[in-house]
């Protein structure tokens, strides 16, 4: 009898840190692996697409922006960022940082929004990648993900 009170006390903890968890905040990832050339530099941009509040809080998204190379070690500092309405943040990563030998390096972009539940707070993430020439900026590639990062409130 003590084993099974015993249990049910452990799955009703567990379930409670859990619900606690899940209402702290929503995380949402978007992820972009690509191969950048010897001539290239990537560029993730992340904007906010919701709407001003006519009233209540303000929209907001809070989060980051990284670059990982092929064995998942991340690349520099990541990039972090707090966007208001239509407000946009970008990283940039030149092929030269990106530690690749080589003509190519494989890597991986990264942006992650953050957000607490519950808050009413408006965030509506959307991002992309482009890869461009480094010496002449000419945009050689934008990678889709411009659709809306999916962040529950």
């Amino acid at each position: 009898m003590l084993p099974r009170r015993f249990v049910a006390m452990l799955i009703a903890a567990f379930g409670l840190t859990g619900a606690v968890v899940a209402q702290s905040g929503a995380t949402s990832t978007r992820t972009f692996v690509i191969g950048l050339g010897s001539t290239e530099t990537a560029q993730i941009a992340v904007v906010n697409l919701a709407d001003a509040s006519s009233s209540g809080p303000a929209a907001s998204c809070t989060g980051s922006i990284a670059f990982f190379n092929a064995a998942g070690v991340v690349i520099g500092a990541a990039t972090a960022f707090t966007l208001g309405t239509r407000q946009v943040a970008s990283a940039r990563l030149p092929f030269a940082s990106a530690g690749g030998t080589g003509v190519r390096a494989l890597i991986r972009g990264e942006v992650t929004v953050t957000r607490i539940a519950g808050s009413g707070v408006s965030c509506t993430p959307a991002a992309n990648l482009d890869t461009f020439d480094t010496s002449s900026g000419v945009t050689n590639r934008r990678y889709t993900g411009e659709e809306a990062i999916s962040v529950a409130n």
